[in-house]
């Protein structure tokens, strides 16, 4: 087993003991609720006559059932299971005295938004969410993973987590990424490098030069989808952008106690000696902007590259691979470039933070660009800080005047759970974390992910296209970097 990493030191900070089927109970510092996963297990609290063991560690918001249109926010909501989980969550939070971030609080949000940006998010936590992509928050340095309904209850109950001790993977990816190469293009390049499945069992430590690059937001984004890759949990070492990110948050340390926080999160980091189950290494240089041709995110190409054709996969693959392609309309030795769309998404908790929206409206700004006759293009910021702060620079109008659609915030098309839906055989160029069949809202809908400026690429030309081409060949230069400013 690993020794000396960041995973390990935190994980042994929070084993409360091990029990005798040999996993460990874990102290959980900061839990996250939404409306979805919560309902059915404050119910089973309230059968039991429990009460929430600590309110002051969990926080709530409402992010997957939202309408993102002003005039679909007006409650009651059209769809009556949506107000009815609101108002589930609504009626819990007030009985147990937890903090709501609702859609009147001017802090609502997509959860794995609003956690980093408000603070709450810190090096050395444990944070657990009713939510795949709790692993966002790994970004920040903290040991971060999902867990299903039954689990949101017993952390409710006990504030804690019975759960075995993971494998630890550092995959490093040294180098400098090149122009129009973001986060998500690395996400999904590990992802297509080691496999749907290849993280079970593992926690994932991204690392290297590349990595360290990154800003807090570019981190986010690579860890969020950790879980695509197989990984329960991805994290990056805090450093000097962390701490930069942090300071000044609503719920971060403050005075003295912020230098010893800093002192401390410092301490936290992988020791140079630490020993890993395993060791992944990666060139920046190998990586370009990416996008899916398949029904997983595993099925990933370089946006130059041509679909692989059936026969050159692994035999053990090859039913999946035909089927996926005959699922999503294409060929195998074609090029993916040129594929045309319907519908152009930017959000989710992979890609609605200020960075993603800002780089978007840099690359339009000034070229005349405008969406396509055909496609409909949203831009769904992921809370209302985002908006908010987008607003105020302007961004908004930029997209707009492009044809894009400005919205308010929440999950929106990442999945089908609002009114933001694919119709029929529509093909999407998303910035989100799953291109899964019916994943948003059709049976027989088609998703391809892709970073958000080529989500935007793609809704300017009304096909799959390289953003170097249409924006220049110097997009993204320098983005998501550590010395970009915090917002």
């Amino acid at each position: 087993m690993s020794q000396g990493t960041l995973f390990d030191k935190v994980w042994d900070a929070h084993r409360v003991g091990t029990l005798s089927d040999g996993r460990d109970q874990l102290f959980i510092g900061l839990h996250l609720i939404h409306e979805v996963t919560s309902p059915q297990a404050f119910a089973q609290l309230h059968e039991r006559d429990i009460d929430v063991a600590y309110p002051n560690r969990t926080f709530a918001t409402v992010d997957h059932i939202v309408p993102t249109t002003a005039a679909g926010q007006v409650r009651p909501l059209a769809d009556p299971l949506a107000e009815e989980m609101i108002a589930h969550l609504e009626a819990n939070v007030a009985r147990h005295g937890i903090r709501y971030f609702g859609p009147d609080s001017g802090q609502q949000g997509i959860v794995h938004v609003i956690g980093p940006e408000l603070g709450l998010t810190q090096p050395g936590m444990t944070i657990c969410c009713g939510d795949s992509h709790t692993s966002t928050h790994g970004a920040l340095g903290a040991i971060a993973f999902g867990v299903g309904t039954s689990q949101v209850r017993d952390i409710l109950a006990t504030q804690t987590i019975a759960m075995s001790r993971l494998n630890v993977r550092r995959v490093e990816v040294n180098g400098v990424l090149g122009a129009g190469v973001y986060a998500k293009d690395v996400a999904l390049h590990i992802i297509k490098t080691l496999g749907v499945q290849g993280g079970v069992g593992f926690a994932y430590e991204f690392a290297g030069s590349a990595i360290e690059s990154l800003s807090v937001e570019g981190r986010m984004t690579l860890c969020n989808m950790a879980i695509e890759g197989g990984a329960r949990i991805g994290y990056v070492n805090p450093d000097a952008t962390t701490f930069a990110y942090l300071k000044g948050r609503d719920f971060a340390p403050a005075g003295e106690a912020w230098e010893r926080a800093v002192s401390w999160w410092r301490s936290l980091r992988s020791d140079p000696d630490a020993d890993y189950d395993d060791v992944v290494r990666i060139p920046a240089e190998d990586i370009g902007p990416t996008v899916t041709w398949g029904t997983h995110p595993g099925q990933a190409i370089g946006i130059s590259e041509r679909i692989p054709a059936t026969e050159s996969v692994p035999v053990g693959q090859r039913d999946d691979h035909a089927q996926a392609l005959s699922y999503m309309d294409l060929k195998g030795g074609e090029p993916i470039v040129g594929t045309p769309v319907d519908v152009a998404f930017i959000g989710s908790c992979t890609n609605s933070r200020l960075e993603d929206i800002r780089e978007v409206a840099h690359a339009i700004d000034g070229t005349g660009h405008r969406v396509h006759a055909g496609v409909k293009a949203l831009v769904v910021p992921g809370s209302d800080a985002v908006k908010a702060a987008a607003e105020a620079e302007g961004l908004h109008e930029i997209l707009v005047s492009a044809g894009f659609e400005w919205r308010e915030p929440g999950c929106s098309m990442c999945l089908a759970m609002n009114p933001d839906r694919l119709i029929g055989r529509q093909l999407c160029a998303s910035s989100s974390n799953r291109n899964f069949r019916g994943r948003q809202g059709s049976p027989t809908g088609r998703t391809v992910l892709m970073s958000p400026v080529m989500v935007a690429a793609a809704a300017i030309r009304g096909q799959l296209a390289d953003a170097r081409e249409v924006f220049g060949p110097a997009v993204g230069r320098g983005v998501e970097t550590g010395q970009q400013e915090q917002s």
